[in-house]
């Protein structure tokens, strides 16, 4: 009969205890300065040292030579209390699993109130103290709490959490932790040559793995293996079958198999693991720590054996040639396959087939390069660098420069074009400038000198300017418009009016305007944030913005359109104007009361009136000047007559320009729903007569 291993190095002293500096040197310090307390309480994982942690107190301060740091070994307490040692009298174990209730407290305190028989304290050692009911812990508080002299209490668990707060307070509580591998592995090494035993490489890091961390377990694992090998040697093959790992071998002609692309010897390699009776989420680990094991090699190079602690020098020399026939960035992907796949075998009712599944994705490569060219010519446009040529590049380049074509006047023939009576909603590009009569659109092309040449596009590498922001505004408007709806119909009516540095200033019609832009959204990016990112994406350029309220002044002295004025065409050029539409309210005439003059919304027919001239409700289109800037109405032209007859000037309109909206002022009713909803905006109003009406 032999003494089990964890048994036979059962440590004696707190110098021999290994991974619990944090708690063995304030202990020794504390018995040092003799200021040991009362009470104290134990806590960690099973197997990690805190009932010998216990007992080791208890030697120190029943010593003969003591209260010491390090027992002396030959005393009565000490010899009763070490390893082959049949216990102390005054040393009293409660196994609180079986002893939990009010009674055993009771019972406690009545043997708490007699002196000790030899030693110098009686001290009660209480394991798995979670176990103890709150009656009982309550029927403890009073002799925990003010024990007397010769008393001192040791409570040691697994789950402090379950020892009621009362006790706890009155302790002093020590968190003992596993153990690191790297120590844990020097430790079972050197039992090993103790014991005389010879094992194979490998061997010992699945046994230290398999311990998890807890020196009890890792020494009761490596027993069984040395009670189970042939001789004094234990062997690498054995120790894979007995612990249930999968053995290297098998992962080896996986990893190859994939490397390779070969799924002919990938799925041979599953059949083996599901013939043999392995157990499949267990092969998934093991070769989702191979894949960690490469992506480690490849990382580090030759600096893997300081990570790699335990592994062979061949070993490492195998896994260096394996992780040369990958990328990192395919270990990785691989690594993520097999991580999802032991994530969805959790419960599953067939894991053989959630293996295939997996090793089949492994086999796929990676053809995600769309994704990656897209990063990299960002990259280049942020850096400055020009991006390889493209077929579609020289058009996207000179698309912001060209001029925006002028829509001619229709014909005489043409069917009139009909517009809302109350606001204009603008195309989703930028604004475009007003219709050029017929007789302009027909002028010789000597006449067309004034046209703004094209601008060039931004070399690279060259500084931004503004010029360059606002050849390219329009194609930012379309890529914040791709982006999100709701925030291009918050920036359409936006301009760029300055640049320094890195500051862009934005023009805007109106507050809300202004405050709409600043708004924060409540999931996602915000307008600025996505209007940041489409001049990123456009420009290569990362910018800051400085929203401001213009009424269109600033749009009118940097737009080209506004500088290039446009003639009034002669009135013999003009086609003949189509009959304007009824007045809905004509019949309602004798009900109205013509008090006040009533303000109507203004239309924009694109022709006169005919004879008997008639004023009517006339709205330029947008200008590209801004928004809220006040537009003239031109007087109707009359219908044409004979040579020998002039045109009697018509009366124009009032018109009412409205300015744009101040912080002060309210807004229209139901402005704000066109303007989130249509992305649209009130232009200006136009105040008609009663009579001007008839």
């Amino acid at each position: 009969m032999v003494t089990a291993l964890y048994r036979r190095y059962r440590p004696e002293t707190f110098a021999e205890l290994i991974g619990q500096a944090h708690v063995t040197d304030p202990l020794r310090t504390a018995l040092r300065t003799d200021r040991v307390n009362h009470a104290y309480l134990f806590s960690g994982p099973r197997g990690c040292g805190k009932t010998t942690s216990a007992r080791i107190l208890a030697r120190c301060l029943n010593c003969a030579e003591g209260p010491t740091d390090t027992p002396c070994g030959v005393c009565p307490s000490c010899v009763e209390l070490g390893r082959d040692g049949g216990g102390s009298l005054d040393v009293v174990e409660i196994d609180a699993a079986s002893h939990n209730g009010v009674d055993d407290a009771r019972d406690l305190r009545e043997r708490a109130v007699f002196a000790p028989a030899r030693d110098r304290y009686k001290i009660f050692i209480l394991d798995e103290a979670h176990m103890v009911t709150s009656q009982g812990f309550n029927a403890l508080l009073k002799i925990v709490e003010e024990p007397p002299e010769h008393v001192k209490f040791i409570f040691a668990t697994t789950e402090p959490e379950k020892v009621i707060g009362t006790i706890r307070s009155r302790t002093h509580h020590y968190p003992f932790r596993l153990v690191a591998p790297a120590q844990l592995l020097d430790y079972v090494a050197h039992l090993c040559e103790e014991e005389g035993v010879r094992v194979e490489a490998g061997v010992l890091p699945l046994v230290v793995k398999a311990g998890g961390g807890s020196p009890r377990d890792t020494l009761s694992l490596l027993d069984q293996l040395i009670a189970g090998s042939e001789g004094d040697l234990v062997e690498y093959e054995r120790a894979t079958a007995l612990l249930g790992y999968t053995s290297a071998s098998l992962i080896d002609d996986v990893v190859a198999a994939v490397a390779e692309g070969d799924a002919a010897g990938a799925f041979a390699a599953v059949d083996r693991i599901v013939q043999t009776g392995q157990d499949p989420r267990r092969f998934v680990e093991d070769l989702l720590e191979r894949m960690r094991d490469l992506i480690v090699v490849a990382a580090t190079g030759d600096a893997a054996a300081s990570v790699l602690r335990g592994a062979p020098a061949d070993q490492l020399a195998a896994l260096t040639v394996q992780a040369q026939r990958f990328g990192t960035a395919e270990l990785s992907r691989i690594a993520d396959t097999i991580s999802d796949a032991l994530d969805e075998m959790v419960g599953a009712t067939s894991p053989r087939l959630h293996l295939e599944l997996m090793v089949a994705r492994m086999l796929v490569p990676a053809t995600d390069i769309g994704a990656a060219a897209t990063r990299i010519e960002r990259l280049e446009r942020r850096v400055g660098v020009e991006a390889a040529p493209s077929a579609s590049a020289p058009a996207r380049a000179a698309a912001p420069a060209a001029p925006v074509a002028t829509p001619a006047r229709p014909a005489a023939d043409a069917a009139p074009v009909v517009r809302p009576p109350s606001f204009d909603v603008p195309p989703p590009s930028a604004p475009v400038p007003p219709a050029r009569p017929a007789a302009a659109a027909a002028t010789p092309p000597a006449a067309a000198t004034d046209v703004p040449a094209p601008q060039p596009a931004r070399p690279a590498g060259a500084p931004l300017t503004i010029q360059h922001v606002r050849d390219a505004w329009p194609e930012v408007l379309e890529t914040v418009q791709r982006a999100k709806r709701s925030a291009w119909a918050v920036v359409y009516t936006s301009y760029p009016l300055a640049l320094q540095d890195d500051v862009l200033t934005l023009a805007f019609v109106s507050r809300s305007d202004v405050e709409g832009f600043k708004r924060p959204a409540q999931t996602g990016g915000g307008v600025s944030e996505v209007l940041r990112t489409a001049i990123l994406e456009v420009l290569g350029v990362r910018v800051k913005f400085l929203p401001r309220v213009d009424g269109g002044a600033g749009r009118a002295e940097t737009t080209p359109a506004a500088t290039a004025p446009v003639a009034d065409p002669p009135a013999e050029d003009v086609p003949p104007d189509d009959v304007p539409p009824p007045d809905p309210y004509e019949d309602e005439e004798p009900r109205r009361a013509p008090v006040a003059p009533v303000p109507v919304r203004a239309a924009a027919p694109d022709v006169a009136p005919p004879a008997p001239p008639v004023v009517p409700v006339v709205s330029e289109p947008l200008p590209p000047a801004g928004w809220g800037a006040p537009v003239p109405v031109p007087a109707p032209e009359p219908e044409p007559e004979p040579e020998a007859a002039e045109p009697e000037p018509a009366p124009a309109a009032v018109t009412t320009p409205v300015p744009p909206i101040r912080p002060d002022e309210h807004q229209r009713y139901g402005e704000a729903v066109v303007r989130e909803l249509l992305g649209a905006s009130f232009l200006e109003e136009t105040v008609i007569t009663p009579t001007e009406v008839r």
